[in-house]
């Protein structure tokens, strides 16, 4: 912007929070300086936007005056922003495809306007649901074929017909009315990742409308307080899990129209659930007949031009933040999700790649701040992602943001007014990184208790955390669920109950439920869970692709499996939802960390307390303590609120319910009173002080 804070010295720029963050971690007072200089880029912004455009509350309305709009009297407004357009024109059915019958009109700063006329009878000149297109003139004189950046409703064409989406006009006569209001924002964060194409046992793109029906009462039903939906912004490639984006403004078509998503939101809220979207604004789709890739007949406008408009690694075009317009778009992309459709946050996919000029890649963060601060830091991206949170904080005051980020950028989950890039949360990413790690390369007996426990702790001192032990990520083909990492090919011939006991079906029972425990009750400030994992989902993901012959075999959520009361998928769901359900009941995840007052290695036990709870683990393949002494803080007298070896969950019930455990004033582990417990193998359980 180069306004008039950027042309101050940094460390005359007001931040008014700054000495808060700074009294919270003393070592960023080394990069104040850096910090000040960031937060100048982003008052420059705000002012521009303020003065210029009537701040927050018009400019991210953009949907509303840019794309194409009928008004209430039956004329058509269509309105672009293509800088590098020699000329521009409205086509379609609506006039036998005549190119340039309908000019647009050039305005200043690369911008383009059409008015139409209704038809005699009042009617659009555009019918509801006919195909448009936007025709380019390039420099060369070349008519180039494209959709509207801001189009609302794009389709796939019958697969004779090609694989190029088509923009059609999408003007319903009734549109979906919200009936229920936004739930409150959650205290405990408890979330379920979903993918409305791949929620069904069969082998296709399921509906917006069968996971209103099919799934969202399961969700609810297992204690879960959000959804987050992934794959919702168009994109043409299905197996790119909705990462390659090419329609911004456009609900994805494949599951139906946005009405029905529209639905599937306000039910979810009728349930109470709150509703995340994943949002990709980090890159998009290199297509060009329907994506933004040279939309305007140049390399550039959304973009970079040049190899710094290019992702390496994913093959796609990466934004120019440091552009008015391409705010404009962004920004009101979040508006258009929160207001048309009624989403209550996001989690940004890919925030590591915005934060640094690398991209990230080649880099293993080792903690040092100096990584976080110089010249590899995308300044333009981070002040985007602040401005973007600032904009959703401030129209939406209970929104929830969340960063896809593993690098560990301080301050990233402050508040904006501190100098920080304003998210809520953070996904706790190197957590299911270390589960996977220990399961591939470590025998049970080897498992280092003292390094799993850093990996659960090791976050940010105010900053909250998402905690997860498997997302979708990990399920994908090349990887396996955690369910199959630990029972593999027995999951096909020992899940029934009425098979003979096998060892390993034993052991990774057990060993899911205790996993999924100890992430809640330790990892962070919120939990995440990708569908079909509550249950130990077996097996990988793979959308449907040449390499597989256009399969859907493996993406699909096979709910039958922990439909069948034959089958033991059932009590890892049943331990699911307990869990989740103490959780609800006693909130740890939105009081105190958790204090961890025993980790032993050779017994594999771990003993914290949090929320007023006492967690207790045996990791120990084998061996079972009887009378083992644990650390409590309160004193009184405690039960046993949730036990992984219950018979219900498909344990051994080698524990008693009803017996009551007297604390000693004997001190023990750092903590002023103990308990004498039995802690059987391979065995969790959580004690609750009895009033």
């Amino acid at each position: 912007m180069g306004g008039k804070h950027s042309k101050m010295n940094p460390m005359d720029v007001p931040v008014p929070g700054i000495q808060q963050l700074m009294d919270q971690d003393c070592g960023l007072r080394n990069f104040e300086y850096e910090i000040r200089k960031r937060y100048a880029v982003y008052l420059d912004w705000v002012d521009g936007i303020n003065e210029k455009e009537g701040g927050y509350e018009k400019f991210t309305r953009g949907y509303e005056e840019y794309g194409i709009h009928v008004k209430p009297d039956g004329s058509i407004v269509a309105k672009e922003w293509a800088p590098g357009a020699e000329a521009m024109y409205l086509a379609g059915a609506f006039n036998n495809w005549n190119r340039t019958e309908f000019p647009y009109q050039k305005l200043d700063f690369g911008k383009w306007s059409l008015n139409l006329p209704p038809n005699t009878d009042g009617t659009p000149m555009i019918p509801h649901l006919t195909e448009v297109k936007v025709i380019i003139k390039d420099k060369s004189g070349n008519l180039l074929d494209r959709l509207s950046p801001w189009a609302p409703y794009v389709v796939q064409p019958p697969k004779e017909e090609g694989y190029v989406y088509r923009q059609i006009m999408y003007n319903p006569t009734e549109r979906y009315q919200f009936k229920h209001q936004r739930p409150k924002k959650p205290q405990s964060l408890r979330i379920y990742e979903c993918h409305v194409g791949i929620a069904s046992d069969e082998p296709k793109v399921a509906t917006y409308d069968e996971f209103t029906e099919n799934v969202l009462p399961r969700i609810k039903k297992l204690g879960y307080s959000a959804i987050q939906v992934m794959a919702i912004m168009e994109h043409a490639y299905y197996a790119s899990f909705g990462y390659q984006v090419t329609s911004f403004f456009a609900a994805s078509s494949r599951y139906g129209t946005p009405d029905q998503l529209k639905r599937l939101i306000d039910t979810a809220h009728s349930m109470g659930l709150t509703v995340l979207l994943d949002v990709v604004h980090s890159h998009a789709s290199k297509n060009v007949l329907d994506g933004l890739n040279q939309w305007d007949g140049t390399g550039a406008g959304y973009f970079h031009d040049g190899p710094k408009g290019e992702h390496p690694l994913w093959d796609s075009r990466l934004f120019n933040y440091s552009e008015h317009e391409v705010l404009r778009f962004l920004l009101s992309n979040l508006r258009y999700y929160m207001q048309e459709f009624q989403f209550d946050g996001f989690r940004f996919d890919g925030v590591t790649s915005m934060l640094y000029q690398s991209r990230g890649m080649g880099h293993g963060f080792s903690g040092d701040y100096n990584e976080y601060f110089g010249m590899n830091t995308d300044t333009d991206a981070l002040v985007y992602l602040m401005l973007a949170n600032d904009m959703l904080h401030t129209l939406y005051p209970e929104v929830i943001t969340i960063a896809e980020d593993v690098s560990g950028m301080p301050a990233l989950c402050r508040p904006v007014t501190e100098g920080g890039g304003g998210f809520d949360y953070r996904l706790a990413m190197a957590i299911p990184d270390k589960w996977i790690e220990i399961l591939k390369k470590c025998k049970d007996e080897d498992w280092n208790i003292g390094n799993l426990i850093h990996t659960l702790t090791n976050r940010r001192w105010q900053e909250k955390a998402i905690a997860y032990c498997e997302s979708h990520d990990q399920a994908l083909v090349g990887d396996k669920t955690i369910a199959f990492w630990l029972m593999d090919k027995d999951m096909y011939t020992h899940m029934s109950v009425l098979s003979e006991p096998n060892p390993v079906v034993d052991r990774g029972i057990a060993l899911h439920k205790m996993i999924r425990l100890l992430t809640l009750g330790l990892g962070g400030e919120g939990y995440l869970n990708f569908i079909g994992n509550e249950f130990g989902h077996p097996e990988w993901l793979d959308f449907p692709r040449q390499g597989n012959n256009d399969s859907y075999h493996y993406a699909r959520r096979q709910f039958s499996l922990v439909d069948n009361e034959l089958l033991k998928y059932k009590f890892l769901a049943g331990f699911d939802s307990a869990m989740l359900n103490l959780e609800s009941k006693h909130g740890w995840l939105h009081k105190d960390s958790g204090y961890v007052s025993w980790k032993h290695e050779a017994d594999k036990v771990i003993v914290f307390e949090r929320g007023g709870l006492v967690f207790v683990f045996n990791f120990h393949p084998t061996q079972s303590f009887p009378d083992y002494k644990i650390g409590v803080e309160v004193p009184g007298k405690y039960k046993i609120a949730l036990d992984s070896d219950s018979n219900e969950f498909g344990g051994f019930n080698r524990l008693d319910r009803n017996i009551e455990f007297f604390t000693s004033p004997d001190g023990f582990a750092n903590r002023r009173n103990s308990l004498m417990v039995y802690i059987p193998s391979r065995a969790s359980f959580v004690l609750v002080k009895q009033d």
